[in-house]
């Protein structure tokens, strides 16, 4: 099995925003905001590749939406999905499987794009079966008002028209190896993935733990729907993960890939921080 960090490029959100509780003073110091308040993320998705299966997880904003919706994402950096998965030496034909954590738009824009005359949409993976979890389906499409905004018609309808769209209900085992859990504090049915290679275990984060400077309990996001939730869902994952010594896979993290934590006098801390390969590679 082989795992390749796919950058998309960055987009700023408010710094209040991804902190929820927890005073500016203390998270400016491990995540810098410019002088809007903003903060700069990643959209750093994971292919995941095994035999003949080729496991793309999530795909960033894309770009499809308009000069306006772009233009409240101050939408930075060199990277784009194309030229990151060509760097990797892949096309989007290549990609047998695209998996979505969930449906916010910074998670699944790249599933869909313009036809060739922009009249319609397609699909960006045309020979790829799409999983989403069943509870997040329902969700996003009867959307409620907090997270409306969040869930574009664009970026699901095309994929469940196209027949490539497959629901699960909860955990399961896509193939040997990479297993899916189900998270509920920031959405409902944010499925993550566990992928068991070698001797490691890596877990991509998603919007669970969306940089490495989240790792300690409190720090939770204001956009979750369910913050009592994700902070007791958080709480059994760090335990288990300081345990096991996962290496936590950040897609939203612009400075550091994945971090190791472990167990102090002081609760949950970031051990070591560090790239996917270096990690994979001990």
């Amino acid at each position: 099995m082989q795992l390749f960090p796919i950058h998309t490029g960055n987009f700023k959100l408010d710094g209040g925003a991804m902190f929820g509780v927890v005073p500016k003073t203390m998270w400016n110091k491990v995540y810098p905001a410019d002088e809007k308040n903003l903060i700069n993320l990643a959209m750093r998705c994971l292919l995941v590749v095994d035999g003949d299966r080729r496991i793309l997880i999530d795909n960033g904003i894309g770009d499809k939406q308009d000069e306006k919706f772009f233009s409240h994402y101050y939408l930075n950096g060199t990277h784009s999905l194309l030229a990151s998965l060509l760097e990797a030496g892949f096309k989007p034909e290549d990609i047998t499987d695209v998996f979505l954590t969930h449906l916010h738009f910074d998670h699944c824009g790249g599933t869909v794009k313009h036809n060739s005359d922009s009249t319609g949409w397609e699909l960006t993976f045309p020979h790829a079966t799409h999983w989403l979890s069943k509870p997040q389906w329902n969700w996003a499409t009867r959307p409620n008002r907090r997270e409306k905004a969040s869930f574009l018609h664009e970026n699901m309808m095309p994929v469940a028209d196209s027949g490539k769209l497959k629901l699960f209900e909860g955990p399961f085992e896509l193939i040997p190896g990479f297993e899916v859990r189900i998270f509920n504090g920031h959405t409902e049915g944010q499925a993550i993935p566990f992928i068991k290679t070698g001797k490691h275990t890596v877990v991509f984060m998603a919007d669970t733990t969306p940089t490495s400077a989240h790792v300690p309990l409190p720090y939770i996001m204001s956009y979750d729907t369910r913050p009592l939730i994700s902070l007791s869902e958080k709480e059994d994952f760090m335990n288990e993960a300081a345990a096991s010594n996962y290496i936590l896979f950040f897609e939203h993290d612009a400075y550091y890939e994945c971090c190791t934590i472990e167990m102090t006098e002081k609760g949950i801390k970031v051990k070591e921080r560090i790239k996917l390969a270096e990690a994979l590679a001990r």
